[in-house]
């Protein structure tokens, strides 16, 4: 059987601030959607705080994408919902993120050589 050609990560570039803060609250372990919205509101110190459409619209992408995946196992049914759909990172995922975070990483570098952005 053919292996699938290899995608290019730069392909997804540049991502939305919600997708980028999805996949980075997936990469520190798989969440269900109201753990990944409580993620992102502590991470972007409350700057982006999406309502469920809109959190599960771009779940949808990024499942649609390859980027996550739904999580296959659930936590003890007693402790949990059985509703909650739990999801995690790809390894496609994972290499979308770091060349999304390389991307933002030389757009501040390049930020920060403009005059009247230089950091004293």
């Amino acid at each position: 059987m053919a292996r699938a050609p290899a995608r290019d990560p730069a392909e997804q570039l540049p991502l939305s601030p919600l997708h980028f803060h999805i996949l980075i609250a997936l990469v520190e372990g798989e969440r269900h959607g109201y753990a990944i919205k409580k993620s992102i509101a502590d991470s972007s110190a409350g700057m982006l705080e999406p309502g469920a459409g809109s959190l599960y619209h771009a779940i949808k992408g990024l499942l649609a994408g390859s980027l996550i995946e739904e999580a296959g196992e659930r936590p003890d049914p007693h402790l949990d919902d059985e509703r909650r759909r739990y999801y995690r990172i790809t390894r496609y995922g994972q290499q979308v993120a770091r060349a999304e975070a390389g991307r933002l990483a030389a757009l501040l570098r390049r930020t920060r050589r403009l005059p009247g952005f230089a950091s004293d």
